[in-house]
């Protein structure tokens, strides 16, 4: 394993000289290497709750579990790091976080001053975040580590025969938190023990935010208790086959909200659909068929107002969030690209979600979930999918408490 560490640690630097020489013609690389520039503070007179994300994804499945600590233990000061800038650069003033800092390089080094800086207590790392010298400096000064809504695949290399560096750190985790039973029966296939199923901890996020969703009266004017097809985070692609269904929607409304919206992206979709009114305009609301949602942040609470979501991201890298819809029990419709979602495969399993590969095959949902009868069933699906996938973060504390590693003040 010693060969093995050493071409990690030179893969590091290598990536991070890689990046430093991107980062003079590449904004988000630019933002990597600069963000690691920022002081880290030493935590005073206190211990701290540490929560490592890899971007704004990851962030959403930390979130329940931090402030649930946050606010039954403030005694602790709070951490979060990501890796990515789409995390931080949206995320660096959460005001549940006491200090918000780019995840430093991950050499011997760096690791050891860092955790010396923040003094933790416990250790969270989210989802796929495995950095094996932060890993072994926290195993070595026996900190508690865990990995929450941890999913794991047969084909990763903690599982291939060349998988040794990877396996230790594993085994450098406290406890691993899986979100199926095919993960711990992987985990367990390479004799670790150290683990549990505690669901996805995002199905608590969703839940969290759907009872605390906003109303917008307007939007109810809007749709006027007709049915309405909410396209959450669309892209060209998605719009243009709604565009083509049109004929299929009859008395539908459509609201879209387009995953950027730039002045640029937003006239594309206005040229694409004539009798459209943007989110801004809505005062003036003549009937139109149309809403274009032209700011951020409406878009979790508007499912609110669907009977069927299309989640846009499935012809490019992957999916957005399906969860935010589904969790209003609601029917939810995305592209192919969906295979490392674990929710996609398990909607589109009990009907309460579709893959949509082409025009011929929206339009074929679209007329099945026009019948009432199957549109409940399905809407019901996705809504006891979500109620039954609910508690990861419960399951988590339980755990926490039992072993004495947080006890309530």
């Amino acid at each position: 394993m010693f060969i093995q560490k050493a071409i990690y640690n030179i893969s590091i630097r290598a990536y991070y000289i890689v990046l430093w020489i991107a980062s003079f013609f590449n904004k988000k690389a630019k933002l990597w290497i600069d963000g690691r520039k920022i002081k880290i503070e030493k935590v005073e007179n206190a211990e701290s709750i540490w929560f490592h994300c890899a971007s704004l994804g990851e962030f959403e499945q930390a979130r329940p579990l931090l402030e649930k600590l946050k606010k039954d233990y403030p005694h602790f000061k709070i951490v979060l790091t990501f890796f990515s800038p789409s995390g931080y650069e949206i995320r660096k003033n959460y005001s549940e976080a006491d200090f918000v800092y780019y995840l430093p390089l991950d050499t011997k080094k760096k690791a050891e001053e860092f955790i010396r800086k923040i003094n933790p207590k416990m250790v969270f790392f989210i989802k796929y975040e495995f950095w094996f010298n932060f890993l072994e400096q926290l195993h070595i000064k026996k900190i508690n580590t865990y990995l929450v809504s941890g999913i794991f695949r047969s084909k990763q290399s903690f599982f291939k025969p060349y998988g040794k560096l990877f396996r230790k750190m594993l085994d450098f985790f406290s406890h691993l938190f899986v979100q199926n039973e095919n993960s711990l029966q992987l985990l367990k296939s390479i004799d670790l023990k150290n683990i549990s199923q505690a669901n996805d901890t995002r199905f608590d996020r969703v839940v969290a935010i759907r009872n605390k969703a906003k109303t917008f009266p307007e939007i109810e004017q809007f749709v006027e208790n007709k049915p309405c097809i909410v396209l959450g985070s669309s892209w060209l692609v998605d719009d243009k086959l709604f565009k083509n269904s049109l004929e299929t929607l009859n008395n539908y409304k459509l609201i879209i909200a387009p995953h950027d919206i730039n002045n640029e992206r937003i006239k594309e979709v206005q040229s694409l659909f004539p009798n459209s009114i943007l989110y801004s305009d809505i005062k003036k609301y003549r009937q139109e068929k149309v809403l274009i949602i032209n700011n951020m942040g409406m878009l979790s609470s508007i499912y609110q107002y669907g009977q069927i979501a299309y989640i846009g991201g499935g012809f490019g890298v992957s999916i957005h969030n399906i969860l935010e819809a589904a969790v209003y029990g609601i029917p939810v419709l995305f592209g192919p690209a969906h295979h490392k979602m674990k929710e996609a495969a398990d909607l589109i399993a009990n009907k309460g979600g579709f893959e949509v590969n082409n025009l011929g095959e929206l339009k074929t949902i679209l007329t099945t979930l026009k019948n009432k009868e199957k549109l409940q069933k399905s809407s019901n699906s996705a809504f006891k999918y979500v109620q039954e996938n609910t508690g990861g973060t419960e399951k988590i504390l339980s755990f926490l408490k039992k072993e004495k590693i947080i006890q309530k003040i």
